[in-house]
């Protein structure tokens, strides 16, 4: 999608601090942290949000879950919250689905 903020990020059009690539998601830290670490995983693949995900967007999603673990793990995080806002009134400003990483401080319940 041409206009979309993370696809361009995810193209390199838009500069980032990069945690993590491969062939299907990029990680990112996040621009205005809510935690000491805050990174975004985004799809390369562009779907607007998790309201849009489907039976074939299984493999991605647990993929992504994969990652997310896997990251953590390397900034030694036994500990972290993971959030996907689904549309506007749940908070989603960038409709391409991410999901936010938060680590490095102890999270209230419930959020918001």
């Amino acid at each position: 999608m041409e206009d979309c903020i993370f696809c361009k990020i995810a193209a390199k059009e838009i500069p980032s601090r990069p945690v993590y690539e491969d062939e299907l998601v990029y990680a990112f830290y996040d621009l205005d942290p809510q935690a000491p670490t805050h990174f975004l995983v985004i799809s390369k693949q562009h779907i607007a949000s998790a309201l849009d995900l489907t039976d074939e967007h299984a493999a991605l999603v647990g993929h992504i879950y994969a990652v997310i673990a896997q990251i953590a793990r390397q900034l030694g995080f036994d500990s972290y919250r993971v959030v996907t806002n689904c549309g506007e009134s749940a908070g989603q400003s960038v409709f391409h689905l991410h999901f936010h990483v938060l680590a490095g401080r102890d999270m209230a319940w419930p959020p918001g």
